[in-house]
């Protein structure tokens, strides 16, 4: 799991006293709504109907037992005892006062959390399949390549004020694609060339919405040192092209269909040749990214056969065979917590479940936990 520098620690600590002055000087009366709206949309504070959203950035869905422990804690003092996982792994907070944003993101600051690009016209969290680097059949772990995205797209000043959200999935398994990849605006799929060497095809144009749409491969193959420099120039063509005009018609997926992804491709090539000068990724750097996600010290076990139990607990097998999936080291069963229950919202999990999942995470998962896309945590 990836850890803060000093440098990332203090750059989130600087960002949440700059949002206390401005949330001051806004309930002050010294900042409008308009003037305050961009920033607050910067630091993943929306204005409902009812109350403020807070939504917190869980960056690929991966969440240490402490992390959650600490948005449990939140919860209980400054929501209304839960907290939100979305579709797109985040976790949001629905009913916090507006004077108490600042304090909430200076604690979860305190745990490597925040809300940074989480709302507003920018890059959003790039997300991946939520048993990235554990299940069977991956080309490679597709972590180390969301850090590498996470780390380039946050506070990146071209992409601040994009003409619509931005959305980035990847995906180390094209035919089972738990992370919608090819629904995204941009689609990394991690795959090997003919000399047996890691790179990406990209897809781009995808989308739900109103207008669902599947994305288009602009590219077959992409080596791995060139991934930065690539979705640079795609975010450079969609900054110049896209439509600032009408906010439905604003999305990369309605610009890629009005110049076909052929044309859009060759627009993309062209900004390439420009990127790739200054912005090939070095060896050592990913290399590095490698050595954040190294394999647990799992233990020496056998699978296990649960015949007997399933002839005599049917209730246990059904939700085994639902709950669980298959772990790319013997012995262990992903297993996932559904957070459905009839007459509550899907993905609202109390403070009370979230510190007995910690709990669980630190028993059985080394302290580790994942959000889902179907809005579920998993213990892998």
């Amino acid at each position: 799991m990836y850890l803060y520098t000093d440098f990332d620690q203090q750059l989130i600590n600087e960002r949440v006293a700059q949002f206390r002055d401005q949330t001051e000087r806004y309930l002050a009366g010294k900042l409008t709504e308009d003037e305050y709206r961009p920033l607050r949309l910067q630091n993943g504070l929306y204005v409902q109907r009812y109350a403020p959203m807070l939504r917190i950035a869980v960056p690929y869905g991966l969440m240490n037992s402490t992390q959650l422990r600490k948005v449990a804690e939140l919860a209980t003092e400054f929501d209304r005892g839960y907290a939100h996982v979305s579709t797109r792994q985040n976790i949001q907070f629905n009913w916090p006062a507006l004077e108490n944003v600042p304090d909430m993101l200076q604690e979860l600051a305190s745990v490597q959390m925040h809300a940074i690009q989480t709302s507003g016209n920018c890059i959003r969290n790039t997300t991946t399949d939520q048993y990235a680097g554990v299940v069977a059949g991956e080309v490679a772990d597709p972590r180390p390549t969301c850090e590498l995205i996470r780390q380039w797209s946050t506070f990146h000043p071209e992409f601040a004020f994009l003409p619509r959200k931005f959305k980035i999935a990847v995906s180390a398994l094209e035919e089972t694609d738990r992370a919608a990849t090819s629904f995204h605006d941009i689609g990394v799929y991690i795959v090997k060339n003919a000399a047996g060497e890691i790179g990406y095809k990209i897809k781009v144009g995808g989308g739900l919405g109103r207008t669902p749409v599947i994305g288009s491969f602009i590219r077959d193959f992409l080596p791995r040192e060139d991934l930065i420099a690539y979705l640079e120039a795609v975010l450079r063509v969609y900054n110049l092209h896209g439509r600032r005009d009408n906010k439905y018609k604003a999305r990369i997926k309605i610009l890629v269909k009005a110049l076909t992804p052929q044309v859009f491709a060759e627009k993309v090539e062209a900004e390439f040749a420009h990127t790739i000068k200054t912005l090939k990724i070095q060896p050592e750097i990913l290399q590095k990214l490698d050595e954040e996600f190294i394999p647990f010290d799992y233990q020496d076990y056998a699978d296990e056969d649960f015949s007997e139990q399933f002839a005599a607990h049917p209730k246990f097998k059904q939700w085994f065979n639902i709950n669980t999936n298959a772990h790319k080291v013997k012995g262990y069963r992903i297993v996932t917590i559904s957070l459905k229950r009839t007459g509550i919202a899907p993905g609202d999990v109390t403070t009370e479940e979230m510190n007995l999942i910690a709990d669980l995470a630190d028993k059985y998962t080394f302290g580790e936990l994942r959000t889902t896309h179907e809005q579920n945590i998993s213990l892998v």
